[in-house]
């Protein structure tokens, strides 16, 4: 119930509108131009999985025939859901979880599902930035201490390999060569995927790369508890996240400066790794195996699941971090044009990606004498494993090296400082009155960074690894994020109003975006969004990219990993129609309606839903309206 303080004037009520701000409340920033907007975004879309997982997939369904279902989901899926959600930002000028409950109070709790997974990703996405930190410490060292066995954490097991730069002769098509690692055929050379056969004591042969990784950075006990966390991946964990903090610790100014070179400067040295990638002898054949066109893969029902799964990550959907990038636009920022021109660029980057990494391990089958298809991986075999070996065989070894790990860092960086951007715009549009003063923001972003550094060091202790997928597969998992972009669409499609939301569009760009889109949200998104939940729930074992299944103790922590972002959402429905019901669909008044006398949603020239009046925000207000209206009567 609204009361009346002793000015007069009305408390701040429980709905979507905000009372006016306290004295010494900071206005809300805005960016400083839309180049820095613009790279901000580019920094989050474009990451670590344009570069392991785009290509990898590309390869594994079908090479070029990939792309056709790749593109589907992007035109009908991507790109509606992309738009939606960076527009709806700069309209309302929210956060993750403020602007939804601007929009429609009942569904406040979509954004604070969003901000549970993106709590979920600040926690553990950094520690691959710590295990690249750890690898680009020990990229100066020579020769690099995982192309030799003859370091302390090295097994008998241990054999390496001189590479074609070494022998070229060794690698004649009839040279047999099995007899350096006492072995009968090239065959009996795996790459696993997983890690749950890693420790195999009848791996008769392993290589110094995957030791290293397996015995120097993982340290994996033998039964595969948690166990000890090591002291060095902990220092490396926290310059990761003093390097996160100090660049966005003064919100936008920081973070808008910062993306100038971590957005940029991974292009220079990926187009570096290209160019030497392709001089590299078998490249052509890596390429051929990423590009050469499987028609039939077209019928696998996965391969359409993959890349609407792609689609989903690479452009960061459902999360929230675009509506809080977004929403530091200007009111007429085209938002519209931004955004088709960022996922080209997108995209455009992983195909890119693509072809150093399939040139490189193209290179690095032909010098092992394997098929193609042994030595393609994804994940963190492939940036931990497999291309530190290729790069070990290169001359200048280390400068390679340390060329790769520093544009990993950099992919890492961007996406995990501005997830913690997102996080702690929302909690500061949650409670602006307390933390949106001088030190506040720098005080809230401690806090994320410290109790995110503390949850993280399990991640990097004995038996890490196996926490690490867990919530890879289960903390950000396709089903929560396809549900929560699902309801998204269903709220902006068919309870604010797919029309209400053009108009706001055209208010703000000057025109109208493509009418396809307000077809998306309505039916197109939401039954492709919903026809992939349930192939996940039949098939369980698509989860996870990376061939990675957890045991079944670990289910019902992965059960409370889907479900704790997704209760959230019939949570706060509960909690809107307990505040306030007559409001629980009503948008803000904040809002601005430039056409508030239009339908709210129309279908085939048929008015769905018409036009609604202001909301209404209690009774007695109502009452008192009624009465002013009364007065002026008389």
């Amino acid at each position: 119930m609204a009361e009346e303080t002793a000015r007069g004037d009305p408390v701040r009520n429980t709905g979507p509108d905000k009372g006016a701000p306290d004295e010494g409340v900071q206005p809300r920033e805005k960016w400083a131009n839309k180049t820095e907007f613009i790279l901000c975004m580019a920094g989050q879309i474009i990451g670590l999985g344009n570069v392991v997982r785009f290509p990898y997939l590309c390869y594994k369904n079908g090479g070029g025939v990939f792309f056709i279902p790749y593109f589907t989901l992007l035109f009908f899926c991507g790109i509606p859901v992309f738009f939606l959600e960076t527009a709806l930002g700069q309209y309302t000028s929210e956060g993750g979880v403020t602007a939804w409950r601007k929009i429609c109070p009942m569904f406040e709790g979509v954004g604070i599902a969003s901000q549970v997974t993106v709590t979920y990703i600040n926690i553990y996405f950094i520690v691959i930035l710590a295990w690249a930190i750890f690898y680009l410490i020990n990229s100066f060292r020579s020769p690099l201490p995982w192309s030799t066995c003859d370091n302390s954490w090295n097994s008998n097991s241990c054999h390496t390999h001189a590479g074609i730069f070494a022998n070229p002769d060794l690698f004649r098509p009839d040279f047999n060569w099995s007899f350096l690692y006492n072995i009968t055929s090239p065959s009996d050379f795996q790459f696993n995927s997983g890690y749950e056969n890693m420790t195999d004591p009848f791996m008769i042969m392993k290589n110094p790369e995957q030791e290293f990784w397996l015995n120097r950075v993982l340290r994996m006990s033998e039964d595969m508890s948690l166990g000890k966390v090591h002291w060095d991946l902990a220092l490396c964990l926290l310059l990761a996240w003093v390097i996160c903090y100090f660049c966005i610790w003064k919100g936008i100014k920081s973070t808008g400066k910062v993306v100038y070179f971590t957005a940029t400067f991974p292009y220079l040295l990926l187009v570096i790794l290209f160019f030497r990638g392709i001089t590299l002898p078998g490249a052509a054949d890596g390429l051929f195996y990423y590009l050469y066109p499987d028609c039939e893969k077209l019928a696998v029902p996965t391969v359409w699941v993959d890349a609407g799964n792609e689609v989903l990550f690479s452009y960061a959907l459902g999360l929230g971090v675009l509506t809080a990038l977004g929403s530091y636009n200007k009111y007429n920022n085209n938002c519209y044009r931004d955004c088709l021109a960022l996922c080209c660029l997108n995209t455009g980057t992983g195909i890119f990606a693509g072809f150093v990494v399939f040139s490189v391990l193209g290179f690095m089958a032909q010098d092992l004498g394997l098929p193609i298809a042994d030595v393609a991986s994804s994940g963190p075999h492939l940036i931990f494993i497999a291309i530190p070996r290729v790069l070990s065989l290169l001359p200048g070894s280390s400068f390679w090296a340390l060329l790769f790990f520093i544009m990993v860092i950099l992919l890492c960086l961007d996406t995990q400082f501005v997830c913690v951007e997102s996080l702690a715009t929302a909690i500061t549009d949650l409670f602006p009155h307390y933390l949106r003063r001088p030190k506040g923001r720098e005080i809230l972003v401690l806090v994320i960074a410290i109790i995110c550094f503390l949850l993280g060091l399990p991640f990097i202790s004995e038996g890490g690894i196996l926490l690490f997928h867990l919530i890879d597969a289960y903390g950000a998992s396709h089903i929560t994020l396809l549900i929560i972009v699902c309801v998204e669409t269903i709220v902006i499609g068919w309870v604010y109003g797919a029309d209400r939301f053009y108009d706001n569009i055209e208010d703000m760009i000057g025109y109208k975006p493509f009418p396809v889109l307000k077809y998306c949200w309505m039916f197109v998104t939401p039954l492709i969004c919903g026809l992939t939940v349930l192939y996940h729930l039949a098939y369980p074992d698509t989860f996870y990219l990376y061939d990675y299944v957890p045991s079944t103790s670990a289910t019902t922590l992965c059960s409370v990993l889907i479900a704790a972002p997704l209760i959230c959402i019939p949570a706060f429905i509960l909690v809107a129609l307990w505040r306030n019901p007559q409001n629980m669909t009503t948008p803000s008044s904040d809002l601005r309606q430039a056409q508030p006398h239009k339908p709210v949603l129309t279908l085939c020239k048929y008015v769905i839903y018409k036009a609604q009046g202001p909301p209404i925000r209690s009774v007695e207000e109502r009452d008192e309206k009624l009465m002013m209206a009364e007065r002026c009567r008389v």
